[in-house]
């Protein structure tokens, strides 16, 4: 599914993707895509590497970007990862919280009027082992990101492992259990007050509040992406007071390469 607003020239473009692999998805045609997309700032998750492949790190010298990746000390586990051409003032890996920040879930890269957070949030798991901790995580999140925003307005793009509303998530997925992990009360009450506290727009749902079909993440089971059976899981978030510098967004549905995803904004700033 492509749902995207008109946008006109002289904008930054942002993708956020999930790539399941770093390694996977390069061979995918993860460069075919950064090429015809001509992003400006790139920000993937779960990455799953600790050493950067020579031929993507020259791909990226190519292509003109810098690149900035936080991987977990567990090998093949989580991770993050950042291209961006122009460099930031600073680049912080982490929460700066040893609790939080040994499985590579985010990088923060502050330029002069605004810091662009690449985010994964912890995943709850099935039977909801790691719920304690995510909702430990989501705590620690907010107050960072509050943090940030006495300072100046944020763009947070990254896989936040819920889906905010029934709307965002196919009916028949919640056919069995009506509030399994990733639609938890306790995970959509926690993304709303990750909202409220730091002022923060669903950048989608700003611009498309009603409209239905759009996900970000399908299972790999039974042909549930071929019959666009998904989740919207997968966000832009933006400080509200710089939602009218975005022009628009755009969910790639029909770029593959992971069970996710890319999602890309146009952002005037």
């Amino acid at each position: 599914m492509d749902i995207s607003n008109a946008v006109t020239g002289g904008l930054m473009k942002i993708i956020s993707w999930n790539v399941n692999g770093l390694g996977a998805v390069i061979e995918k045609g993860f460069a075919d895509y950064i090429i015809a997309a001509k992003p400006d700032i790139v920000m993937l998750q779960e990455i799953k590497v600790s050493t950067l492949p020579s031929d993507f790190i020259d791909f990226c010298k190519v292509e003109g970007f810098h690149v900035s990746h936080n991987p977990a000390d567990r090998k093949g586990y989580s991770g993050t990862l950042c291209l961006y051409r122009k460099k930031p003032s600073e680049i912080t890996f982490g929460m700066k919280n040893k609790a939080f920040d040994s499985e590579g879930r985010l990088i923060t890269l502050d330029y002069p009027d605004y810091y662009i957070i690449n985010a994964y949030i912890p995943n709850s798991q099935a039977n909801l082992e790691r719920s304690y901790f995510r909702f430990d995580w989501d705590t620690e999140f907010r107050a960072y990101v509050e943090e940030l925003q006495h300072d100046k307005p944020v763009i947070i793009g990254g896989d936040f492992n819920v889906a905010r509303a029934y709307i965002d998530v196919f009916p028949e997925n919640l056919r069995v259990k009506e509030n399994p992990p990733g639609f938890l009360d306790e995970e959509r009450d926690s993304f709303e007050r990750l909202l409220d506290d730091c002022n923060l727009v669903d950048v989608f749902r700003h611009f498309y509040p009603e409209t239905e079909g759009a996900y970000t993440w399908w299972s790999n089971r039974r042909k549930k992406r071929d019959e666009n059976r998904g989740w919207r899981i997968d966000y832009f978030l933006v400080s509200v007071g710089i939602i009218k510098k975005v022009k628009g967004i755009v969910l790639n549905g029909d770029i593959m390469g992971s069970d996710h995803c890319p999602i890309e904004i146009k952002i005037n700033l």
